[in-house]
């Protein structure tokens, strides 16, 4: 297990990835761009508020302002960081070279899954001290912001494996990148349209137990996110689908049976004639 974590690929490609100067200019832009969200919001909380106080009610709606934002950034940048880490080697005629080499068809696919979320991985934990802001006011446990950055590291292995998985299916690294957005825009977008179709049908029909409400709520990550940060969408749904099994765990169990998937169709598809014994 020690070599698919650390070898000669997955080392070149985080000394590439973050000896860039723009990696860290991107970094500072980030924090900077959530630091004056939340300067901003605490102004004008406490320029519209008759107290002058900041609040801990006021404070738990920007850690679910920050926790959306942030949510929004993953979904954004995951699928242009990983849709093309394997059709890019191929553009660039390096993929034969790389596979002539004594690494295995998984060591690969997982060095380079890996160094493509690293980035990610950064800005998340780069952004643990803008959080603590919410602490100094108060309204939000440890344990809910523990979870949240849980959500958001497994969404970024989901999202990169789509991207993997298309990447080492399609050579040309921009229909690649194309496809994986629009998987994701299904995923992120699609399911919720789609859900608020089921509410409203189940609402007009006055059905308690429309099954296909829980299950496009679970497949969708804004929707998880807002039922561990907001109860009453939780009840919501549990009164329109009758199912009690919590979101996250239902989510976290399907894309995990997903990524296995996904990840051993990129590993087989790397060396299609490859025996399988060697992978």
């Amino acid at each position: 297990m020690r070599q698919f974590f650390i070898n000669p690929v997955l080392n070149k490609e985080i000394k590439l990835r973050f000896r860039s100067l723009k990696t860290f200019l991107g970094l500072l832009a980030y924090l900077l761009a959530i630091g004056i969200i939340v300067v901003g919001f605490i102004y004008l909380m406490t320029n519209f508020s008759s107290s002058g106080f900041f609040r801990p009610e006021e404070s738990k709606q920007m850690f679910i302002m920050l926790s959306f934002i942030q949510l929004a950034l993953i979904l954004f940048i995951t699928p242009g960081l990983s849709a093309g880490i394997i059709s890019g080697e191929r553009e660039r005629q390096t993929l034969n070279i790389l596979l002539t080499t004594t690494q295995s068809s998984t060591s690969i696919i997982l060095s380079k899954l890996f160094s493509s979320v690293s980035y990610l991985l950064l800005l998340i934990i780069a952004s643990l001290p803008v959080y603590s802001i919410v602490f100094l006011f108060g309204g939000v446990s440890p344990g809910i912001l523990l979870s949240i950055m849980g959500l958001y590291i497994f969404t970024i292995l989901v999202f990169a494996s789509i991207g993997v998985f298309f990447s080492t299916l399609i050579r040309r690294t921009i229909i690649s990148i194309i496809t994986t957005y629009g998987v994701t825009l299904f995923f992120a977008g699609g399911t919720a349209f789609l859900f608020l179709i089921a509410v409203n049908f189940s609402q007009s029909q006055q059905l308690t137990d429309n099954v296909a409400c829980y299950v496009l709520a679970m497949l969708n990550p804004p929707i998880v996110l807002a039922s561990m940060l907001m109860p009453d969408i939780k009840e919501q749904i549990i009164r329109l689908s009758g199912v009690h099994t919590s979101l996250w765990i239902s989510y976290i169990v399907f894309y995990s049976v997903m990524i296995i998937v996904l990840i051993f169709v990129s590993i087989r598809k790397l060396r299609p004639n490859m025996n399988p014994k060697i992978r």
